[in-house]
């Protein structure tokens, strides 16, 4: 169960857009089911010279699974991100439920995604009564359609095998990998990577200013990305400042430290292929990766 420390800070969810080649599409077309999310993935596509430059980076497996760690300290208050295919509660955000393993909300859009990817993998499958309710709830707070019963029924589809792979599979549709090719092709290893997942994760991509791609712009303007033959830590440090007054902005953001206490802590270090040992702390809380 998360902390009281956690949820909050966190609103989770997300625009997302189509990817530019990355950039046109990763901070283009938004729809506006929520501030920051929406769910149409973008189409990545990093060049073999950013590949080659980067490596593999967070599709390394490992790696992925760190950074699905490191996100879950921030979410969940564990390193746990598996426990929290069964999370689900309404964090008073304005996106009513907020749910799985990166915050599905059922007022943005991308739970219906996730429950629609669910039935065609399972069809007739518990949550199914679930989608005319959702889909009537696009853009709304309210759980009209859903109460009493959903928040009982996610937690026992959360077991269900084919209810965890769906969600991995809109994890990475709509989250992972557009945000991991973007930084590729910005020429981003490992820890500008996850610091651009980590970002879409809570903002979305989109054109706001609170937005991935609004945040990656007013980066921009202060710093050029390593593909544009700047300084990597420069530019990353400039992200994460852009990134830090865009939470600020939202109360549900306000929290700082995923950045302060954590990201920063690596980009100083200099820990830009993101390597273990890993120490930082968030709300609080002190967290370790050994290996």
């Amino acid at each position: 169960m998360p902390s009281a420390h956690a949820r909050p800070s966190r609103p989770k969810a997300l625009y997302v857009a189509m990817a530019a080649v990355l950039i046109t599409a990763i901070t283009g077309a938004i729809a506006n089911a929520r501030p920051h999310r929406t769910t149409q993935p973008p189409k990545p596509g990093a060049t073999a010279t950013t590949t080659a430059t980067t490596g593999d980076g967070l599709n390394d497996p490992h790696l992925k699974d760190i950074a699905q760690q490191l996100v879950s300290s921030a979410e969940n208050s564990s390193l746990d991100w598996k426990a929290q295919f069964a999370y689900i509660e309404d964090i008073k955000d304005g996106r009513g439920y907020t749910a799985g393993i990166v915050g599905f909300c059922s007022g943005t859009g991308d739970m219906l995604d996730l429950l629609e990817h669910y039935e065609k993998l399972k069809p007739g499958n518990s949550l199914s009564t679930y989608l005319p309710a959702l889909r009537k709830l696009d853009g709304s707070a309210s759980h009209a359609g859903l109460d009493p019963s959903f928040t009982a029924d996610w937690k026992k589809a959360a077991q269900d095998p084919v209810f965890q792979q769906a969600q991995v599979d809109e994890r990475d549709r709509v989250y992972f990998s557009p945000s991991v090719m973007q930084a590729q092709t910005d020429g981003l290893h490992a820890l500008g990577q996850f610091i651009y997942y980590d970002a879409i994760v809570m903002h979305g991509p989109g054109n706001e200013p609170v937005s991935f791609g609004g945040i990656r712009a007013a980066a921009m303007k202060k710093a050029k990305t390593p593909a544009q033959g700047g300084d990597e830590k420069t530019y990353l440090a400039a992200f994460l400042d852009a990134r830090r007054a865009a939470m600020k902005t939202e109360a549900a953001h306000e929290e700082t430290d995923r950045v302060d206490t954590e990201q920063l802590v690596f980009l100083r270090a200099g820990n830009l292929d993101l390597k273990p040992p890993l120490a930082w702390k968030v709300y609080g809380e002190s967290f370790k990766i050994d290996s």
